[in-house]
């Protein structure tokens, strides 16, 4: 089926229009049925038949593979712990109900474990639909994928793209950049590598200097040693920043990474060919400035996706060769750029879901070619990596199919063609990066063969392109050839356009420091407006043109970088004047990280509140507004993060995210209760240091569903006692927020998770201060219930009508959990006390009461 679907065929009913008598839908219209795309495309099956050279056999495989659908794939995300845990569940719960069902006199085949993803931790199923849609025990299944996956246990993600962040080599306390990161999912998995091992070491350490918390045993042993992560008392100290281009999609990003909770993420806007150098502190001279060097980089860089054919089907009808041509520029400035910012001895993986060597291996040549040769950077043998994944050696040989079709062997084969015309013009968009380095150049004998590349029919993937590389030695980057046909209009860097300015003086300024340390090499590609915009349509991945900003101003204005893959939607035609474009801010203007002081009155209220032991860093909170007082919310970093984040305060650094909301702001019903509440994607960071005073232990599987189950359970009039084990602390506990630590007993292996919940104490009530999808997913995950879940704020003794019900009724506020408007909003519910003011402030701005009736 073609992309899009059925859709409805006219407006359809409505009130005052034409029903027709035989329709029973209102009026509706039939379905229109798009033809299915064809599954052939000459020029493609030409090329990789020709470039591949495979077997007769494996070619049949090859490409009756691409024209299957893809496998459904899923991650099991979290902790190593946690997502064991989690992968049990599916492995005891819902596997034996579905092989017990047979279809056509067959057994179906239930979800099978990655063969070669470590710990079993990826899953795929190639169970048809229409199997799955018929049998409830894969409807029971496939409620347990959605509910997983709102929580964020459960990653949706194509197989061959788990690869890259594996072959990594990740270690707490290290710095990774990963620059084209949207949609999020392999960003994912580096954060996950961050913390591996932190909650172990975390508790670990706070029982050392006595505190209340148990410890546990890790499913990661050596991350959970203290020694893998000490500087910070067992707290993560490593960093990921996740960047792309395009303003929307980094938004997207936030969204898929912050249910991971991790303060030492950031998020950013940049172009990632000239992605900004970001200062640091300079321990040994305060006075100079120290620019980061990261120990990782991840390179996913846009390409034209020929090897997602299996799921982006319109790639039959729409490839085209120019497509590649059109990236190959702009993918090797991304990866020069990235080597300019990997350490010496630091590790980078480039990668691209595409098969032509073009975007592959070429421009792993040619980004090693201006990066000093083989002597400053080492294509790495991966080959007792992940040794059950199949795979095939890179090229050291290959062809190049232009715009027109036409198949090329060399540079030099194209050269002599351009001296046998009479312009002396080579074939347009042809460069000599493209081809296979001759005999006697730096980059002759490289190790190509060491790149990975997996096709389709050689494990039922997509296909997908791995490369990685090791930093040797600081370089300086070679400038990129303007070729001869396009020295007389090569354009100018945006920097030299608006050379000049007070703005352009201060990049300047910026850039000179930073070249101390490192080359950055800022450059501008010919521009062949006609086919850029073509090859950008092919393209499954897009990139929003953006650069930094020259300062971080709510009116900030942006000079666009032209490349080959970012062109204006109407490019001028060919022999036309292009037009001048105007500067102007890609996205809202984003609120500025302003970082609280240790001895701020609100966090010393909130520390006297929770008895935050003292070994819990105060200097590290920080709010999103230009006063620099805490309105709404407060969020907390790790150290590395802020330091960045006020360094490079008004450079120019489009900062779009970072930290996770700590406490957010809850009117209270008397001056003694805390207006700050902690938000549940702060609890598992702070819950091991509040005081014993602000705890309540829970222990019975039993006492937890009932306050998953009932919102607001009453706890006056005696209340309380039906509340078992927690009932007469909670009685006793003083008004306002407090940790509910879940510290299961022992006596049932189903319930061994441990968890830290933020609970709400009123006049007359308690209420569990999760969302309701959270709610439900802990439910149906630990107790297998999806009972609805019962709001006690209007179940009544008796039934009562009118004003008195009114009056006596339970008021409910909204606090709706957003980080921006862009992100999809997550329902809290809070009981505010019977005397409470009629207006109450949410963690995001004033929300009105809204009164409950009588059932």
């Amino acid at each position: 089926m073609g992309r899009g679907g059925n859709f409805r065929k006219g407006r359809g009913g409505g009130r005052g229009g034409k029903r027709n008598r035989d329709d029973n839908r209102g009026g509706h219209q039939p379905y229109t049925r798009y033809p299915e795309v064809v599954k052939q495309n000459e020029r493609l099956e030409r090329y990789y038949n020709d470039l591949l050279q495979l077997p007769e056999e494996e070619r049949e495989q090859f490409w009756a593979a691409l024209k299957r659908e893809l496998p459904n794939s899923f991650r099991f995300c979290g902790s190593k712990g946690h997502a064991l845990a989690v992968k049990n569940l599916l492995q005891t719960r819902y596997i034996p109900e579905i092989t017990r069902i047979t279809y056509d006199g067959a057994v179906v085949e239930p979800p099978q474990p990655v063969p070669w993803y470590p710990d079993g931790l990826a899953w795929w199923m190639t169970t048809p639909k229409n199997v799955i849609r018929k049998f409830p025990p894969f409807s029971a299944f496939q409620k347990f994928l959605v509910s997983e996956t709102s929580v964020g246990n459960i990653s949706r993600q194509e197989v061959v793209s788990m690869i890259p962040p594996l072959l990594m080599d990740l270690r707490p306390g290290m710095t990774v950049l990963d620059m084209c990161a949207a949609p999020g999912s392999k960003a994912a998995q580096l954060l996950e590598m961050i913390h591996r091992g932190e909650e172990a070491r975390i508790r670990h350490v706070i029982k050392q200097f006595g505190g209340s918390v148990d410890e546990i045993k890790s499913a990661d042993d050596d991350a959970a040693r203290l020694e893998a992560d000490p500087s910070d008392d067992g707290r993560a100290t490593g960093m990921l920043i996740a960047n792309d281009a395009d303003y929307k999609r980094s938004h997207m990003l936030i969204h898929q990474l912050k249910r991971l909770s991790s303060p030492n993420m950031i998020v950013t806007n940049h172009d990632a060919t000239m992605y900004p150098s970001l200062r640091i502190p300079n321990p040994e001279d305060p006075s100079k400035p120290n620019y980061l060097k990261f120990d990782r980089i991840l390179a996913d860089v846009p390409c034209s996706g020929d090897g997602t054919l299996r799921k982006n089907v319109n790639l039959w009808k729409d490839w085209a060769p120019a497509a590649a041509l059109g990236l190959h520029l702009t993918q090797v400035r991304i990866l020069v750029r990235a080597l300019q910012m990997l350490k010496p001895g630091g590790r980078m993986v480039y990668s691209t879901c595409s098969m032509n060597p073009v975007e592959n291996e070429s421009v792993v040549a040619a980004a090693i070619e201006r990066c000093g040769g083989p002597d400053k950077i080492e294509i790495v043998d991966c080959a007792d990596q992940l040794p059950l994944l199949q795979r095939k050696p890179g090229m050291r040989k290959w062809k190049i199919m232009d715009k027109s079709a036409r198949v090329w062997n060399s540079w030099q084969e194209v050269e002599d063609h351009a001296k046998s015309t009479e312009d002396g013009i080579t074939p347009s968009r042809l460069v000599e990066s493209m081809f296979p380095r001759p005999e006697g150049s730096i980059c002759a004998d490289l190790p190509l063969e060491r790149c990975m590349r997996v096709y389709a029919h050689q494990q039922d993937t997509g296909g997908f392109f791995i490369t990685v590389l090791q930093k040797k030695a600081e370089f300086k980057a070679k400038p990129e050839e303007v070729r001869p046909k396009e020295k007389k209009q090569a354009p100018k860097r945006p920097l030299e356009e608006a050379e000049g300015t007070e703005e352009a003086k201060k990049q300047k300024t910026e850039n000179d420091e930073a070249a101390k340390t490192e080359d950055v090499v800022i450059e501008e590609a010919p521009v062949e407006p006609a086919e850029e915009a073509k090859a950008e349509e092919v393209a499954p991945v897009e990139e929003t043109p953006a650069t930094e900003e020259p300062a971080a101003k709510e009116e900030a204005t942006e000079t666009p970088a032209e490349t080959p893959a970012e062109t204006p939607k109407e490019a001028p035609k060919e022999g036309e004047a292009q037009p001048e474009r105007k500067q102007k801010q890609q996205g809202p203007y984003e609120e500025p990280f302003k970082y609280l002081p240790a001895d701020h009155e609100v966090i010393k209220n909130i520390a006297d509140f929770y008895k935050i032991s003292p070994r819990f860093p105060a200097d590290r909170y920080m709010i999103r507004n230009a006063t620099g007082e805490p309105a709404k919310a407060i969020y907390y970093t790790s150290a590395l993060v802020r330091d960045i984040l006020v360094m490079n305060e008004g450079r120019g650094v489009k900062f779009i995210h970072g930290g996770v909301k700590m406490y957010v702001k809850q009117d209270a019903p008397s001056a003694e209760v805390c207006r700050w509440r902690i938000q549940s994607e702060g609890m598992p960071i702070l819950h091991g240091y509040v005081g014993a005073e602000r705890v309540v232990v829970l222990k019975k599987k039993e006492t937890l569903k009932k306050l998953l189950i009932e919102m607001f359970p009453k706890i006056a009039n005696g209340e309380w006692e039906k509340l078992d084990e927690i009932g007469e602390r909670v009685r006793d506990l003083a008004l306002g927020c407090c940790v509910l630590r879940v510290e299961p007993d022992g006596d049932d292996e189903e319930f061994n998770e441990h968890m830290a919940l933020p609970l709400w104490k009123s006049f007359q009530s308690l209420n569990l201060m999760l969302p309701k999808e959270d709610r439900s997913a802990m439910l149906l995950r630990i107790y297998n219930d999806t009972t609805p879940l019962i709001n006690m704020g209007i179940k009544r003794d008796a039934p009562k009508e009118g004003a008195e019900a009114k009056k006596e009724g339970e008021e409910e506020v909204k606090a709706e959990e957003t980080e921006t408007p862009a992100e999809a909003k997550t329902d809290v519910t809070v009981e505010a006390p019977a005397a409470a003011e009629e207006q109450v402030k949410d963690a995001e701005g004033d929300v009105s009461m809204k009164e409950e009736t009588t059932a």
